[in-house]
């Protein structure tokens, strides 16, 4: 029995984060916004970082670019690459965070390093275009700073 529930609960989190990202995808914001929340207040990463969208954005939700950099700061933490992009372009536009290129530039390159196919070419043409306005040594420095970036858990 015990085995049961303890099983029940990551398959109630999928169900939850399938209707959320189903509801997403079909334009219902309001109704991603309800499935999503739940799952984000327990630290669910993708959720975190499409909840994070509905308020960038104001889709389901008031927008807030503070609350919005909060939540793609806690999915990007654990290495949601889509939370990882877009707090990287929150920085980059200082919304929601001070202006930080440094800051842009890693959080994006660590997006582009650990996304696929047409993701990855999209995150990197991101990250080009933050470095365009940055100095070689800032360039550096956000390389580094990626380079050294270890999710919580493995801290």
């Amino acid at each position: 029995m015990t085995f049961t529930a303890i099983a029940a609960i990551p398959a109630a989190h999928a169900d939850a984060l399938a209707r959320g990202t189903a509801a997403y995808n079909r334009g219902d914001y309001n109704r991603a916004a309800r499935e999503l929340e739940p799952l984000a207040r327990r630290g669910n990463a993708h959720a975190l970082a499409l909840l994070g969208f509905l308020y960038e954005q104001g889709f389901g939700e008031p927008q807030a670019y503070p609350a919005a950099a909060n939540l793609y700061f806690q999915g990007a933490e654990q290495g949601d690459v889509f939370a990882q992009a877009l707090l990287g372009l929150m920085y980059d536009k200082g919304h929601g965070v001070p202006q930080d290129f440094v800051l842009a530039y890693k959080w994006l390159n660590l997006a582009a390093a650990h996304a696929y196919g047409h993701q990855r070419d999209v995150f990197q043409r991101f990250r080009d275009a933050v470095a365009s306005k940055m100095s070689p040594n800032e360039i550096a420095a956000g390389q580094r700073l990626a380079l050294y970036w270890v999710p919580p858990g493995f801290r």
